[in-house]
């Protein structure tokens, strides 16, 4: 069929004004600003000064300095870092409010009956950043100077062997209840709330012995206040040499580590988290950062790993903590 040329001019005119009329908004949307554009806040689940705060703070400031974008530490202190983990767990997953998640979290996974979010699926993970063991330290007064005294020991008191701990399902507590399982000792658990105190009492002959954190413990190691009868980490730390680990004192395969690595609610865009996981792995590269981990007592890892193996070492961790809270009968205080 053949038109007119007047009206087939007007019907090829329309036809292009309604293109171009379906091209503009295509045209016309703007592209994402690139991620991030505003400060990102980390939430730190225990209060200011403690191990944990003090890596995230160390992190925070070459995070931002990689990122563009200063990041902020939120100290959200509570319920064994629960409280800080709920608010990162319900917040918005845009990439502006991330966690220090911690081996506490996958020991409250089974020490609470119930919890306000879940400690696997309500997270997305980004990186693991440092390790720090444990030491198994006793008052000096304590006839004991090695594993195999402590073991005499406990086994010839007719009341075992005390051990303190900075509160009940700590990892410090349960590096002790581990111990007990494997010597299978009369071992009787002193909960404190916090290390400090527990520390005071193991300094003033209350209890007998504690796992206590390698930061809090070394100043009185080397200061002779308490005796360091072994690490609970598979290899012995540089700080101190000449402390064999458990598991070269009989309990091979021990290794108990407080860990600390960073995560984002779920639901945090691939992209956000491929960029935190790049940033960290550099942070962690440095050699300054570096240094200040191992004055800390931790070992920093060599590099943070991917997002799937921090979610398969959560996933490890949960099952063996859960292992460990059921046979030692641990409840949340």
């Amino acid at each position: 069929m053949c038109f007119p040329a007047q009206p087939r001019r007007r019907l090829l005119a329309l036809a292009a004004a309604l293109a171009c009329s379906l091209a503009l908004p295509v045209l016309a949307q703007p592209s994402p600003a690139p991620w991030p554009t505003k400060p990102i806040k980390l939430v730190v689940g225990y209060a200011a000064g403690g191990a944990t705060d003090v890596i995230a703070r160390l992190v925070a400031v070459k995070m931002g300095e990689q990122l563009g974008q200063p990041m902020l530490v939120d100290n959200r202190s509570g319920a064994n870092s629960n409280v800080g983990a709920e608010v990162v767990a319900r917040a918005p997953a845009d990439g502006y409010t991330l966690y220090v998640y911690t081996i506490a979290n996958t020991i409250n996974a089974s020490l609470y009956d119930r919890l306000g979010y879940d400690p696997q699926k309500d997270f997305e993970p980004i990186g693991l950043i440092a390790k720090i063991p444990n030491i198994l330290v006793v008052n000096p007064k304590l006839p004991v100077k090695t594993v195999a005294d402590y073991l005499r020991f406990a086994k010839e008191s007719p009341d075992g062997v005390t051990f303190a701990s900075s509160g009940s399902g700590s990892s410090i507590h349960l590096s002790g209840e581990m111990f007990k399982m494997q010597a299978r000792l009369n071992m009787l658990h002193v909960p404190y709330r916090g290390s400090a105190p527990a520390i005071t009492d193991l300094l003033g002959g209350q209890v007998q012995s504690m796992f206590d954190n390698t930061p809090s413990a070394l100043p009185h190691v080397q200061g002779g206040r308490l005796r360091a009868i072994a690490i609970t980490s598979a290899q012995r730390s540089p700080l101190l040499p000449d402390v064999p680990t458990l598991a070269e004192s009989g309990f091979p395969g021990f290794d108990v580590q407080s860990w600390f690595g960073l995560a984002a609610p779920a639901g945090t865009p691939h992209a956000v988290i491929d960029r935190l996981n790049a940033a960290l792995g550099k942070v962690l590269a440095a050699p300054d950062l570096r240094q200040r981990l191992r004055d800390l007592a931790a070992a920093p890892e060599p590099e943070p790993g991917t997002p799937e193996q921090m979610r398969s070492f959560i996933g490890a961790e949960t099952r063996r903590w859960s292992e460990v809270v059921k046979q030692s009968g641990a409840r949340a205080e």
